[in-house]
């Protein structure tokens, strides 16, 4: 789902003290992007026998030894030569000759556009942002205006093409996904949807959406000269917006976009026949970026107030509350609730999880400046207030999302925890990776819980190539079940438990490296798949095969978006019976958020906390308790 990448920049890219990203140039230098992006390598299609004798190895601990038999057949079937696999490898390799990146145009569209569960918790992402202090209207509307200029700040690299570029393991990563994410917007169809990007358009947008009591603005954020509004005039004029939206009475039109992408699509293409709500629609799915103004939330304990902040993130805590205070459509939108409550939602189809983050660690440093500009108080025209005509279909669509949206609130378990116990340097300082430390104690969790082992997803960025997206990071291996089956056996010895965290760890360590080179099995497996189905042939027995959707059945779908800011990214579980589970590992603490459906009476997002928690702790301890000599 979201991208694990180590954001190791380059000496130019960091400034020392503040934390802002510092421009490589302050001066456009037009194809400067273009230059570095062709310079990046292209996705490798992995060789066919190398990935089949990896994909039997990742089902050895999650299906039993008669299906893995069985597998084990099919898969000498399809590599067998001049076989089904060998043909199918080969339209790939074809494919692979022909376009910038094999596999980035077939998993946006069935990743995303094709998905038609609802954006919200099904896909968009959440991140959780240290609280606020302020308890008013004129303390939300500062932290607003900061927070738009702080983009504003990082948007002019992104127009100057001047971001510095990323780096892992000494190798440049492709920057595209930083030119996606602002101006842009998904489109609702009835069977597919697209992303529409107006950032590279003749006449790129000005403005962004504002959005109070369900009503939607238009704030242009620059001046005629082009300069953009300093703090203090987006101050003002959120001020107007404010006033001009106090009374709640009107339709949340924005709920509409919760809905089942199908079912929107047809709302959609209802709305939009009206000139009126089409120009209002254009004017949201234009704009640079959306702000939402939330109402207080329901008080809750000082424990609960990250978990609730998580769903307020999510989906914006039901119809009665803040849902109708959003375009879930849109790429990015920053929430800034009255009670101090703040973070984003942003929909996945245009990037993942780094991107959005270093952006949200540049914003986060930049509301911290205190020498903000004071403007001369030139005279501003009036924020444009967007006009819906709200016929009695369109009532009843709301009514209907409404519903629905309520529905998913209810549905969604989300559990924020701050394991302060350590954080990223104890692993290090047991030379061990602290993601797969992190991997390997939710792998100990799960086994705790259920007495076995599940499918475990875990992103691993494919940013090293032109269009990189992601991978798949298998955590479950033979070796973490060897470790998790031990763990709590008293007939094994610390030492044999030791050895066997540290093969678990370096196995993790492998996999990972092994899926940033584009060497991992899904993504291979998936282009297999749509290439039978692209060349009209019967789908490979291979795909139909029970394995195959145990194998593709992610019980715990995890991520790791490790930031700059104490901030935690959450997202909701991907199969019904499942955990969503994203962290950032700090120095000294690790944030989680935990998800799971409450529908499901086998999942407890509280629970997993719960037991991730004491595998750390025990794995910790583990360690400690050995003698270091025999290390």
């Amino acid at each position: 789902m979201l991208a694990f990448v180590t954001r190791a920049m380059g000496k130019q890219a960091v400034l020392k003290g503040a934390g802002l990203v510092k421009p490589v140039s302050v001066t456009r230098i037009p194809g400067r992007y273009l230059v570095h992006q062709e310079g990046l390598p292209k996705l490798p299609v992995p060789p066919l026998r190398q990935t089949m004798g990896r994909y039997l190895a990742a089902l050895q601990p999650i299906v039993s030894q008669e299906e893995l038999e069985h597998t084990r057949k099919l898969v000498e079937e399809f590599q067998s030569p001049g076989g089904v696999g060998e043909r199918l490898q080969k339209g790939l390799e074809r494919k692979a000759r022909k376009t910038e990146n094999w596999l980035s145009d077939w998993w946006l569209q069935t990743a995303y556009l094709e998905y038609r569960l609802p954006v919200v918790v099904h896909s968009s992402p959440g991140v959780v942002l240290p609280r606020l202090q302020f308890h008013d209207r004129q303390g939300q509307m500062w932290h607003a205006a900061k927070l738009i200029a702080g983009v504003l700040d990082f948007k002019s690299m992104i127009d100057n093409e001047a971001l510095p570029v990323e780096y892992l393991g000494g190798k440049p990563l492709c920057m595209n996904q930083y030119y996606q994410i602002l101006s842009s917007c998904r489109i609702p169809g009835p069977k597919r949807d697209s992303v529409v990007n107006h950032a590279l358009s003749m006449k790129p947008p000005s403005h962004i959406t504002v959005v109070h009591n369900f009503q939607f603005f238009v704030l242009d954020v620059y001046n005629s000269d082009g300069s953009p509004l300093t703090v203090d005039q987006i101050y003002v004029q959120l001020e107007k917006i404010w006033n001009s939206s106090l009374q709640t009475n009107k339709e949340p039109i924005g709920i509409l976009t919760s809905q089942h992408r199908n079912t929107w699509g047809k709302a959609y293409n209802n709305l939009i026949k009206d000139k009126t709500n089409k120009e209002s629609v254009r004017a949201i799915q234009k704009s640079i970026f959306t702000v939402c103004l939330d109402a207080p939330m329901p008080r809750v304990s000082d424990e609960l107030y990250r978990s609730r902040v998580a769903t307020q993130m999510l989906h914006g805590g039901g119809s009665r509350w803040n849902s109708g205070n959003r375009w879930f459509d849109k790429t990015l939108q920053f929430i800034i609730g009255e009670d101090g409550s703040c973070g984003l939602m942003y929909e996945h189809a245009p990037a993942e999880g780094p991107p959005i983050v270093a952006l949200v660690d540049h914003v986060v440093e930049y509301t911290k400046k205190s020498e903000m500009v004071r403007a001369p108080m030139i005279p501003l025209a009036m924020p444009q207030k967007l006009r819906f005509n709200i016929t009695p279909e369109i009532k009843k669509d709301i009514e209907k999302a409404k519903q629905n949206l309520n529905i998913m609130v209810q549905e969604l378990d989300v559990k924020v925890m701050v394991f302060s116990h350590f954080g990223k340097e104890f692993p290090k300082s047991q030379k061990m990776s602290p993601d797969a430390f992190i991997q390997i104690a939710l792998q100990l969790a799960y086994y705790r819980i259920y007495g076995l082992c599940c499918s475990t997803y875990e992103s691993a960025s494919l940013r090293m190539f032109r269009l990189g997206r992601t991978d798949t990071i298998r955590s479950c291996s033979q070796e973490s079940l060897l470790f998790v089956q031990a763990m709590d056996n008293a007939a094994k010895q610390n030492q044999e438990k030791v050895d066997l965290l540290q093969k678990a760890i370096r196995a993790h360590r492998a996999y990972t490296d092994m899926a940033i080179q584009g060497q991992a099995i899904d993504r291979h497996l998936l282009g297999l798949k749509l290439q039978a189905i692209e060349d009209l042939t019967t789908i490979p027995e291979i795909f139909m095969d029970t394995a195959y959707a145990v194998a593709s059945h992610f019980n715990l779908s995890t991520s790791q978006v490790p930031a700059q800011t104490d901030c935690v990214m959450c997202f909701g579980p991907v199969v019904p019976d499942g955990y969503g589970v994203c962290y950032n590992p700090m120095a000294e603490h690790i944030n989680f958020s935990v998800s799971a459906f409450n529908s499901c009476a086998e999942t407890n997002a509280a629970r997993l906390s719960h037991f991730l928690e004491e595998a750390l702790i025990d794995m910790r301890d583990l360690l400690m308790q050995t003698p270091r000599s025999k290390l």
